[in-house]
């Protein structure tokens, strides 16, 4: 079983955001059972391919305590993840389901659960240090932004100004991150809203997928 592996530096007792503490302490006493803290990324500490998602699902990641795991967006996910060879298996329902990622990470732009799943600016800002770390130790050659939240904070992680490089579902954006080239994917967030409104389509997010794929396998 692959492991949920802390990126470099990630404090599971992080509390730096006064509103997102909060409301993870009120979490736990309606619902006892959850995970309900920051939660680590999922997938080898080095990787190919790093996803980077929004934030913890209140009843996905933040219940389970695995990105994606649980909830409704992570079906779509997973399932396209195991297509294009990245998971041993297609679903996602629980951190003991023996699911395997190969030279792929996923991580969150926001390690804690937001009320409304809407993250503050100041709580994206704060927060990113994390995600700077863990593009640092894992080295991507590619990653994939769920949104145009995550694409930011991409961004900021590695000081490119967002005016250069706005957010456009299928976008690729070539990076330099200490000198050697990184492709910045964009994809619409895999989220039941998205999904259910065919802002996303499955064919839409696999066209996506099927562009990193062969572009590290060296096709073009």
């Amino acid at each position: 079983m692959t492991k949920s592996i802390p990126s470099l530096g990630f404090n599971p007792a992080c509390r730096d955001c006064p509103r997102l503490a909060k409301y993870l302490d009120r979490i736990r006493e309606d619902h006892p059972g959850y995970y309900a803290r920051p939660v680590p990324s999922f997938g080898p500490e080095r990787a190919e391919l790093l996803v980077v998602g929004l934030a913890p699902g209140m009843h996905g990641a933040n219940r389970t305590g695995r990105p994606f795991t649980g909830d409704y967006a992570g079906i779509l996910l997973y399932r396209t993840l195991y297509k294009y060879g990245f998971g041993s298996h297609p679903g996602s329902d629980d951190p003991s389901d023996g699911l395997r990622l190969f030279r792929c990470r996923i991580t969150n732009a926001i390690k804690c659960v937001p009320p409304g799943n809407k993250p503050l600016t100041e709580e994206v800002r704060r927060c990113n240090h994390y995600l700077a770390d863990e593009i640092a130790a894992v080295r991507p050659r590619a990653l994939l932004a769920l949104g145009a939240v995550a694409h930011r904070a991409v961004l900021l992680t590695l000081g490119e100004p967002a005016s250069k490089h706005p957010f456009a579902h299928g976008a690729v954006h070539v990076l330099d991150r200490e000198g050697r080239s990184v492709r910045l994917y964009d994809s619409y967030h895999c989220s039941r809203y998205n999904t259910q409104t065919k802002r996303l389509t499955a064919a839409g997010f696999e066209a996506v997928f099927r562009r990193i794929a062969q572009w590290l396998r060296g096709k073009r």
